[in-house]
């Protein structure tokens, strides 16, 4: 009886880490390198601001686009390509993984792919779940597509979605940093959304602390 229960706790074991290592939040063996990341866009007016304040600085990034919100604005996508930073899927509706069938996640991933590659010409290899939602089984089908499944540093979650104040997101990232973070914030925002002004906070203060700005999957080139 032990010896059965230590075999089945040992395949649980396993499984957890075979799992784990499917879903990527940071890397803290990139030294002095960080991930900016920006979900939900395009957004016709959000977008391009966060995207002059990144061209001002030289700084990279890793945009999760909504397959929908492609289609809407094929140019801010081109730009966003062309600027050099990295495209990611984030479903063509953004739909919550685990409440949909595989089906439809697949059809969710490759439509908003072909979306992508039919503006720039390259279609993405990473994916975020909208709202972080997902279990196992989905997780199996997004690798199955070909995709790195991405998450953020849980520390690094600024809510700037909910529209708080400027400091709120600029203390958020500032006091929880760590190499290798992977920071969550949204280009696509209907309210008075904080992002823009906190990142010309952000980003000099980690240019000063000598931080490498690099995409989401220079950054996991390690965990690979």
């Amino acid at each position: 009886m032990k010896k059965a229960l230590f075999v089945l706790c040992l395949a649980v074991l396993t499984v957890q880490v075979v799992f784990a290592r499917e879903i990527i939040a940071n890397n803290s063996s990139a030294t002095k390198k960080i991930a900016l990341t920006f979900d939900d866009g395009p957004h016709p007016k959000h977008t391009e601001e966060i995207l002059d304040i990144l061209k001002e600085y030289g700084v990279k990034a890793t945009f999760f686009i909504i397959g929908s919100n492609a289609q809407k604005h094929p140019d801010i996508v081109k730009r966003t390509f062309d600027e050099g930073h990295e495209l990611g899927n984030h479903t063509y509706n953004h739909v919550f993984i685990n409440r949909i069938s595989d089906d439809k996640l697949r059809e969710e991933i490759s439509k908003t792919d072909e979306i992508i590659k039919q503006i720039t010409g390259t279609a993405p290899i990473v994916f975020r779940p909208p709202g972080g939602a997902y279990n196992d089984l989905k997780v199996d089908v997004v690798s199955a597509t070909g995709h790195k499944c991405i998450l953020w540093s849980w520390w690094q979650d600024t809510r700037d979605w909910s529209c708080p104040p400027v400091d709120k997101v600029v203390n958020t990232v500032l006091s929880n940093l760590h190499d290798g973070d992977i920071i969550l914030f949204h280009d696509f925002n209907n309210g008075n959304t904080p992002t823009a002004k906190a990142l010309r906070i952000i980003i000099p203060r980690l240019i000063e602390m000598d931080y490498e700005f690099v995409s989401v999957s220079e950054l996991i080139q390690s965990e690979v």
